[in-house]
């Protein structure tokens, strides 16, 4: 029987790695990979049953790759903390992977929540879960992604995402990252920053979450969510400027 190895990789997630746990039961070993937790998060998770390995310093892909070396089964998923495995999910995973040699990964369709359960309208599709000797690793620093080598299906049900619960969370994030984001445009010589960039970004940004991805259907949700993304892209474009304009 092909066994599944679920890793999260969590930081100060008391509040809500119990529940992500709870939904990836179901899988034959829970791996979380801890970067630095000043909270209960190791505690929690080991109480109820996960191996725990902490790691600092860390990006995403590093992480990622942690659990990949440290699982045991044949097959990893992966999953985050604000993350829960529906049902329907669940039962497509052991039906998938009892049953067919075929796909080396599979796509699974992720549904958002923001700004306390409103639904978002646009589901993405998100390579999570792999046969272990199929996956050659991940890369890239936040915006991390898998190299796979075979054929990547998709799976039924949904991985249900609460993000950006509150205000004070999405600044909080917003403060923490956007100066990553900032240093890697550095480092790859992004152009000179000038006044006509920012409201170009800001709009592009504003204009795929209302419009393509149909924030609008949220109602004033989608609109704070929307106006969100704009103000975010702009601090990592500030944080971007200032780099390029020290001296």
């Amino acid at each position: 029987m092909n066994k599944i190895s679920a890793v999260v990789i969590a930081k100060n997630a008391e509040g809500l790695i119990a529940e992500c746990l709870e939904t990836i039961k179901f899988c034959d070993e829970v791996i979380v990979i801890d970067s630095g937790s000043n909270d209960r998060t190791i505690q929690v998770s080991e109480k109820l049953g996960a191996r725990v390995f902490e790691i600092s310093g860390a990006d995403f892909s590093q992480m990622r790759n942690l659990g990949l070396q440290k699982a045991i089964g044949e097959w990893i998923l992966y999953v985050d903390t604000d993350e829960r495995v529906s049902r329907e999910l669940k039962s497509s995973i052991k039906d998938q992977i009892s049953k067919t040699d075929e796909f080396a990964a599979f796509k699974i369709k992720r549904k958002n929540f923001y700004l306390g359960g409103h639904e978002w309208p646009y589901i993405e599709k998100l390579e999570r879960l792999f046969r272990k000797d199929k996956l050659k690793g991940w890369y890239g620093k936040i915006h991390e992604s898998p190299t796979v080598e075979g054929k990547i299906g998709i799976l039924d049900g949904f991985l249900l995402h609460y993000t950006h619960r509150d205000l004070s969370s999405m600044l909080n994030k917003t403060i923490e990252w956007s100066e990553t984001e900032a240093e890697l445009r550095f480092k790859n010589n992004h152009p000179k920053m000038s006044f006509w960039r920012f409201p170009r970004v800001m709009l592009t940004a504003f204009f795929d979450s209302y419009i393509k991805q149909r924030g609008y259907k949220a109602g004033v949700a989608g609109l704070i969510e929307s106006i969100y993304q704009s103000f975010s892209i702009f601090i990592t474009y500030a944080r971007l400027w200032e780099l390029q304009n020290k001296k």
